[in-house]
């Protein structure tokens, strides 16, 4: 496989462009990537373009070729609402809803939730995740960075989505996806912490008009069950 590098900018339309410091060592330091050898740029905004690396002792650069648009996204719209987890869970859970096509991840605080984030800690943690899904993205051929959000309490977040479409995963739910219609607009999945959701945040849910769903009769872990439901809303409505 072409190594397939993020380019922190719009690509150009064709001719030869430095790389970034970290971009040029991780290709060249990192992949021992050799000069002369084939890469794919992608700008995050929908544009690839092939390029031959150029190594110059320390730097970097790719001629690049023709840019292109070439979109790998899912016609569905899934917004994972993950409740933070503890330990590597959410670098995993980020690195697989990335490759399984979401549009937009956003970390709440439960009142369940191990894991508790606020200032520093939580911006440093923001910006972790959004290399995770960088990386993701190389992996995985996307060529649209998805969407990683601010931490926010659960509370917020719903007050302001209520008017969404929000399916709550929810051990002992009424159904499954399948009973439910084809979404008009982006799909807002809500996935609890280790513990669960609380009482109280299910009543809230109930009065926000969130749809309870399950998957199947097992009770997946935190870090299973958002995956699970996101390529069950592909294979139903999505690319799968």
């Amino acid at each position: 496989m072409i190594s397939r590098f993020h380019f922190p900018g719009r690509l150009p339309a064709a001719g030869e462009l430095e790389l970034p410091d970290a971009l040029a060592h991780h290709a060249v330091r990192v992949l021992r990537l050799r000069d002369g050898e084939r890469i794919v740029l992608f700008d995050g905004e929908g544009g690839e373009a092939e390029a031959t690396l150029q190594v110059r002792g320390k730097a970097a650069w790719a001629q690049v070729e023709a840019r292109r648009e070439v979109d790998r996204e899912s016609p569905l719209a899934i917004v994972l609402v993950q409740a933070l987890a503890a330990g590597d869970k959410m670098d995993w859970v980020v690195q697989k809803a990335v490759e399984l096509g979401v549009s937009a991840i956003q970390p709440v605080q439960a009142e369940r939730s191990v894991l508790r984030l606020a200032g520093e800690r939580a911006d440093k943690r923001l910006a972790h995740w959004q290399q995770v899904a960088v990386s993701a993205c190389e992996q995985c051929g996307r060529n649209r960075l998805p969407e990683i959000r601010p931490l926010q309490p659960l509370a917020s977040w719903l007050a302001a989505h209520r008017d969404a479409l929000n399916y709550v995963l929810a051990p002992g739910g009424a159904a499954g996806f399948a009973a439910e219609p084809a979404p008009q607009a982006a799909v807002h999945l809500l996935v609890g912490p280790e513990g669960g959701w609380s009482e109280g945040e299910m009543a809230a849910f109930d009065a926000a008009g969130c749809r309870r769903v399950r998957l199947g009769p097992r009770v997946l872990r935190t870090e299973t069950a958002g995956l699970a439901a996101i390529a069950a809303l592909q294979s139903r409505w999505g690319d799968f």
